[in-house]
């Protein structure tokens, strides 16, 4: 497991309740990695740690659209395998 260190300013000016911060950032990273196609919609997702569907409406809600490629149809066909 990786760590990411926030400088505790950064952190502490989050305007979240503090059980709601590390998800909120892991959703943030997650979403912004996969709209760049640095991450794969399953890597993403567990990242965000939210299931399929989840992050679909997640998405859908910041208006990214979802790419298809070979990367995505090996992590469906190893999961449904």
């Amino acid at each position: 497991m990786a760590t990411i260190e926030i400088d505790d300013d950064v952190y502490e000016a989050l305007q979240l309740p503090e059980r709601e911060r590390s998800p909120a950032m892991k959703r943030e990273l997650a979403v912004s990695l996969y709209a760049r196609d640095i991450l794969s919609f399953g890597k993403a997702r567990t990242l965000a740690e939210m299931s399929k569907r989840e992050f679909q409406e997640l998405l859908g809600e910041r208006e990214i659209v979802r790419h298809y490629g070979e990367r995505e149809l090996e992590e469906d066909l190893d999961y449904a395998g």
